[in-house]
């Protein structure tokens, strides 16, 4: 089996709420991951109410390299984490 790397990455746009709130976390995400390596799935695992909606669209967005098996293409359930974290004020 060869794994999925990724090729796109879209940084997650932090939500002026949360950023207001002074909201940090780990969101952790389960996508799948089509024959393309495209992202066609996305469910929230590890939840922070204000920062999952932030952490799907980026996750969405993201686009890897597509999971051989046996040199075949297949779509994978990969889990993932978005960090969100303030900078100093």
């Amino acid at each position: 089996m060869q794994a999925p790397r990724k090729l796109v990455h879209v940084p997650p746009r932090y939500p002026p709420v949360a950023q207001a709130a002074h909201v940090e976390g780990l969101v952790v995400l389960d996508a799948v991951i089509d024959t393309a390596g495209r992202v066609t799935d996305v469910r929230v695992t590890h939840s922070i109410r204000l920062l999952d909606e932030a952490a799907i669209d980026a996750v969405r967005q993201w686009r890897f390299t597509p999971t051989l098996l046996n040199g075949e293409p297949v779509s994978i359930l990969l889990t993932v984490s978005v960090r969100f974290t303030l900078g100093p004020s």
